[in-house]
């Protein structure tokens, strides 16, 4: 079993970090700024997912390294500006999560998780500054679904909400209707957008990642297409050449062969 580390062996990746940074570290950290890092950074996360969906826990490991190593990398940029280290980010951490748990960590009581997410929000919202909207903290660079499921729970916070299931379904139901009476593309991209952003929220409403859904159903779709692809391979036939009656019955296969 490998050895366990304290945390205070973490100081020894802020100075392999460091001297990553410094004169005669290597070039290529020397030269990276917080806007060259960003497409790392999200390219990362997506790959601590991956694992995730894998369940391949050596994996995440892994990947959980590489992005740490992104969140070293910006501390350390921003400490060479003279705005904040690493040590402002782990104390900021610590202190909001001490602020953001009363019941845990104060006197506050709560009954249920749903306790503990309206508590959340109503102490988010008295951290915001009283201009600012409730939504103005979710990044719109964050992929389209998870941020209509950001926006949609927050505004569910203060009651903006569906009592049951039913009203989004019959919200569902209106705005197919309002896309097939769309005269022209620009208003049918837009009713099917509304479409998209109501079927996250009824995703919601039964408690459904659907970003996470989305890419489930994404892999299985690879997963079963590339077995068909096989299955065409080692029987000699043509995939494209086949009827869709027959492509059909290869899906049903790798259907049936629990993909």
């Amino acid at each position: 079993m490998n050895e366990k580390i304290s945390p205070d062996d973490f100081s020894e990746l802020k100075e392999v970090i460091d001297r990553l940074r410094s004169p005669g570290g290597c070039p290529w950290d020397r030269k990276q700024t917080h806007d060259s890092l960003r497409p790392y950074l999200v390219e990362e996360c997506y790959e601590v997912l991956q694992a995730l969906e894998k369940d391949a826990p050596d994996k995440l490991c892994e990947e959980l390294g590489d992005l740490l190593l992104q969140i070293m990398l910006h501390a350390r940029i921003s400490d060479e500006h003279g705005e904040f280290d690493i040590g402002d980010v782990y104390r900021k951490i610590t202190e909001k999560l001490i602020r953001r748990h009363p019941h845990v960590f104060g006197n506050k009581t709560v009954q249920d998780v749903k306790e503990v997410e309206l508590s959340w929000e109503s102490l988010k919202k008295e951290e915001r500054h009283e201009e600012e909207s409730l939504l103005s903290g979710v990044p719109v660079e964050m992929p389209a679904l998870t941020y209509s499921q950001s926006v949609q729970r927050r505004v569910a916070s203060v009651g903006f909400d569906w009592d049951k299931e039913e009203g989004v379904i019959d919200k569902l139901v209106e705005e197919v209707n309002e896309l097939r009476q769309a005269q022209n593309r620009d208003e049918k991209a837009k009713e099917f957008g509304d479409i998209l952003f109501t079927l996250v929220n009824f995703a919601r409403k039964m408690d459904i990642d659907a970003e996470m859904a989305l890419r489930g159903a994404n892999r299985r779709f690879y997963e079963r297409f590339t077995y068909m692809e096989k299955l065409c391979k080692e029987r000699g036939i043509d995939l494209a050449g086949l009827t869709l009656e027959e492509q059909d019955r290869l899906w049903n296969e790798a259907k049936e062969s629990g993909l």
